[in-house]
């Protein structure tokens, strides 16, 4: 009788033990679920600024009527996308982009530093997790954008070019997904690969 005590004894041990390690692996699980799944998703939305009025005299250029036309199309495309908050750079090209948007959703423009990426997704990540953001930027800095947030490394984008929009979802895990796509009356495709000073 003595050795029947002995291996129940030793069973019962043995299956207290895998319910502990079992308990521990289950409460690992959970918590790895929420600190993963907790985060929301952030959604930003990305266009380098509209047709600009060409003068070699001034790096500050307003929009030309074809960039006001692109301005006005982002209303239409944008106006009810549940957009939380609008950034810019301090050049009126972006600013003038994203006027009429951030006048019909009644937001403030945020204008950064053309230089400091670094900053801006800093100030989302902290202010806007979880929110859509709209990002207008430069045809160097909408692709330093895109992979500072997790996207992939694009080209510069070339001169002619200002049809391109770009939504990119960050999601949990700090991935990021990328839809490129088009809007607008089309822009001449990839004259001029050079870049200009933000």
């Amino acid at each position: 009788m003595s050795e029947e005590s002995e291996q129940n004894k030793f069973g019962f041990k043995t299956a207290l033990v895998f319910s502990m390690l079992f308990a521990i692996l289950a409460a690992i699980l959970v918590f790895a679920y929420y600190a993963t799944f907790r985060r929301p998703v952030t959604t930003l939305i990305l266009v380098r600024h509209a047709e600009k009025i060409i003068d070699p005299n001034n790096l500050d250029v307003d929009l030309n009527a074809d960039g006001q036309a692109r301005a006005q199309e982002l209303v239409r495309m944008f106006g009810d996308a549940g957009i939380n908050a609008i950034y810019a750079t301090q050049y009126k090209r972006t600013q003038e982009t994203v006027k009429p948007l951030a006048d019909r959703l009644g937001l403030p423009i945020n204008q950064v530093n053309a230089k400091n990426t670094g900053d801006l997704l800093a100030q989302i990540r902290a202010q806007h997790s979880g929110q859509t953001i709209f990002i207008a930027g430069h045809n160097n800095t909408v692709p330093e954008i895109i992979a500072a947030a997790g996207g992939p490394h694009y080209e510069i984008i070339p001169e002619s070019e200002y049809d391109n929009l770009f939504i990119v979802t960050i999601y949990r895990t700090g991935k990021a997904k990328v839809v490129k796509m088009k809007y607008g009356k089309p822009s001449e495709t990839g004259v001029g690969s050079g870049t200009m000073a933000p």
